[in-house]
Parts: structure tokens; C-alpha cells; sequence
């Protein structure tokens, strides 16, 4: 059985730390679980309850809720922007939690992970999309916390995948993801 897990990263950057963990992600997922790098958050526009209707639903929309209602579960990467997450983070949240009941990550496990320059890694940020993904229907996984501080520095002359600790703790957070969904389908 393969696990089909949709990665979104809250960085537009293209050195971002955080797409570069995702990237992470991808190699080091095992052989049932394939994660899925989604591209084009940021030509999503900005939730807007008269644009999503049937007529006049924008494309973009309707991709990035076909790719989440395709996969099991969604891991969701981000920095830290003012002592919270990215806006085109929480952006995807809400097309992702419409129609309300019923959106496209509902009871879908959810898990979050990060980088941030700050000495605590984006642990507010964390906490913030934790919030919206469960308010927005998704099984939040709480005890999955993979939150890695000064990245600009960390980060400066290596790659996430040549950090041991790194290493460790994102295969820890695609090992429960992965149990996780497991554990649902089995039940």
C-alpha cells in the first residue's frame, strides 16, 4: 500500500530553507510513501467566497483541491513571518477547507514541520497552522513537532540533508504521518 502525502512549503523563495527540507522529504521518504512537492501557491489567489463557485472557480483552486483530495495526507513546511505563517500558507488552508464540512483536507491527517531564522524555528508559525488545519476539518497530528532554529545560519553552507539531526527528525515526522495513515486504513 502506498502512502500518497502532499507536501506544501509557505516559502515562495527559491533558496528557501523550507522547500529545501521538503525536497528532503521527497528523498528520504520510504519505498510506500510517495511525497508530492506541490508548485503554485503562489498563483493561487487569495480565498474569496464570490469566486468560488462552480462558474467562476478559479483554476488554480480547483488544482491545488484536486491534489490534496488525491492524497492521504498533507505535510505542510514553513517559515516564520512575523511571529506567524506565511499568508500564502494560510491562503491555501482556507481553499483547502471550503466548502466548509467538506473541503478537500477534511479528516485528513495533517502534519507541520519547518525552519525559521529565529532561535525557536518557527514553533508560533507551527502553532498557528496547526490551528487554522484543524479549525479547516484536518486531523491535525499535535505530537508531530519538527521545528529547526537559525536557519540562516544552519543553513548558510549545508543542505538540511547533510544535518544528521535534521535527517532524524524529519524521518521521525514521515514515519508517524506515514503510521498514521496507515493505521486509518487499516481500521
Amino acid at each position: 500500500m502506498t502512502v500518497r502525502v502532499l507536501a506544501l512549503v509557505g516559502s515562495l523563495r527559491a533558496g528557501s530553507h523550507n522547500r529545501r527540507l521538503a525536497e528532503t522529504a521527497v528523498r528520504l521518504a520510504p519505498e510506500n510513501v510517495r511525497i508530492s512537492l506541490y508548485e503554485g501557491l503562489g498563483e493561487l489567489p487569495f480565498y474569496n467566497e464570490d469566486i468560488d463557485t462552480e462558474a467562476a472557480l478559479p483554476e488554480q483552486a480547483a488544482r491545488i483541491r484536486s491534489a490534496a483530495a488525491e492524497a492521504d495526507a498533507l505535510l505542510l513546511f514553513s517559515p516564520e513571518y512575523n511571529g506567524t505563517m506565511p499568508a500564502v500558507l494560510k491562503n491555501a488552508i482556507d481553499w483547502l477547507s471550503r466548502p466548509y464540512g467538506a473541503g478537500a483536507i477534511h479528516g485528513k491527517p495533517v502534519a507541520v514541520a519547518g525552519t525559521a531564522f529565529g532561535r525557536y524555528g518557527g514553533v508560533w508559525a507551527q502553532e498557528e497552522i496547526r490551528k487554522a488545519a484543524g479549525i479547516a476539518g484536518a486531523t491535525v497530528l499535535d505530537d508531530v513537532k519538527l521545528a529547526i532554529p537559525d536557519s540562516i545560519n544552519r543553513f548558510a553552507a549545508a543542505h538540511p540533508a547533510d544535518d544528521p539531526e535534521v535527517v532524524e527528525g524529519l524521518t521521525k515526522v514521515i514515519d508517524r504521518l506515514a503510521a498514521e495513515i496507515s493505521a486509518a486504513k487499516a481500521a
